[in-house]
C-alpha cells in the first residue's frame, strides 16, 4: 500500500470560505477550511447534514469559486471543472440515451483520442467495474448499483489525478453498498488512485479511508483529522469485511462523539 505521508501534495486548500448569496441574505457554508490531499491517499470527509461537505467537494471540482481563500491543484488555482478531477455523484449523471459503452467512451472521445485507444480504455475499465459484456445495454435498463459502476468507469476512463465522490453509495441498498465499497477499495489500490470521498456513514469512512476529516456544523470547519489504516488491514487479511478491532471501536466512538456534539449544540 502507498505511504501517503511522504507523497506529494496534490490539492491544497487554504483559508477557504464559501458563502451563498449576497449581503444580508448570504449564508456562510464553509469557514476557514485548511486541507491538503496527498497523491495516492483515500481521504474521507464526515460531518453532520448541511455542514458543507458537498460544498467543499464542489470547490475542489471547480464548480464553485471561493468567496475567500484558495483551492490549488499542483500549486495552481482551480478555476473551473477539469477532466483531471473526476466527479461521481450520489445520483449517477449518465447520458440515458447512450449505451454503457458510449457513456464510458465519452471523455476519451472529447479529448480526441484514436478509436483503437478508446476501445482499449473502455474495455479495461468495464472489466475493472465488473461490467464486461454489458456494454451495449442502455443505461435505463440498469440497477442503481450498475449505474454507479458505469459512472465510476466513465470517470476512470479519463485517468483523472483525483476522483471526487459525493456520497456515491447513499442511495443503494445495504448489500449493493457493501459490494460497491469493496469495488472502490480495490480500484483505489489497483490504480494507485487519489480519492476524496464524502459520506455520512462512519463505518464506510473507516473501512475505506486512509485519513478521515470530520467537519463541524455550518459554517463547516475541520474539527479533527484521523490517520487510519483499517482498509490496509482488510487487504492484509484478504477480507471484504470491516475488521472490528479495539482500535476501530475507539476511533469510531471518538468520531461519533464529535459529530453528535455538533448536532446537540
Amino acid at each position: 500500500m502507498v505511504n501517503t505521508q511522504n507523497q506529494e501534495i496534490l490539492i491544497e486548500i487554504k483559508d477557504l470560505k464559501i458563502a451563498y448569496g449576497k449581503g444580508e441574505d448570504s449564508i456562510l457554508a464553509i469557514d476557514n477550511v485548511d486541507l491538503k490531499i496527498r497523491r495516492g491517499e483515500f481521504l474521507c470527509v464526515l460531518g453532520p447534514s448541511g455542514c458543507g461537505k458537498s460544498t467543499l467537494l464542489k470547490a475542489i471540482a471547480g464548480y464553485i469559486q471561493p468567496t475567500e481563500g484558495t483551492c490549488l491543484m499542483d500549486g495552481k488555482p482551480i478555476v473551473g471543472p477539469d477532466w483531471h478531477r473526476g466527479v461521481v455523484f450520489q445520483s449517477p449523471t449518465l447520458y440515458p440515451w447512450m449505451s454503457i459503452n458510449d457513456n464510458v467512451e465519452f471523455g476519451p472521445k472529447m479529448r480526441g483520442l484514436p478509436q483503437r485507444e478508446i476501445d482499449e480504455i473502455r474495455e479495461h475499465f468495464l472489466e475493472q467495474v465488473k461490467l464486461t459484456g454489458f456494454g451495449e445495454k442502455a443505461t435505463f435498463e440498469l440497477s442503481g448499483g450498475m449505474k454507479q459502476r458505469v459512472a465510476l468507469a466513465r470517470v476512470l476512463a479519463n485517468y483523472p489525478q483525483v476522483i471526487l465522490m459525493d456520497e456515491p453509495l447513499g442511495a443503494l441498498d445495504a448489500l449493493t453498498r457493501l459490494n460497491m465499497q469493496t469495488l472502490i477499495r480495490e480500484i483505489w489500490e489497483d490504480n494507485n488512485s487519489t480519492i476524496l470521498f464524502i459520506t455520512h456513514d462512519i463505518d464506510e469512512a473507516l473501512s475505506l479511508g486512509t485519513r478521515i476529516a470530520v467537519m463541524s456544523k455550518r459554517p463547516g470547519k475541520i474539527l479533527k483529522q484521523f490517520e487510519v489504516n483499517f482498509t490496509d488491514k482488510i487487504f492484509e487479511e484478504k477480507s471484504k469485511d470491516i475488521i472490528y478491532t479495539e482500535e476501530y471501536i475507539k476511533v469510531k466512538k471518538e468520531i461519533l462523539k464529535l459529530i453528535n456534539s455538533q448536532i446537540e449544540e
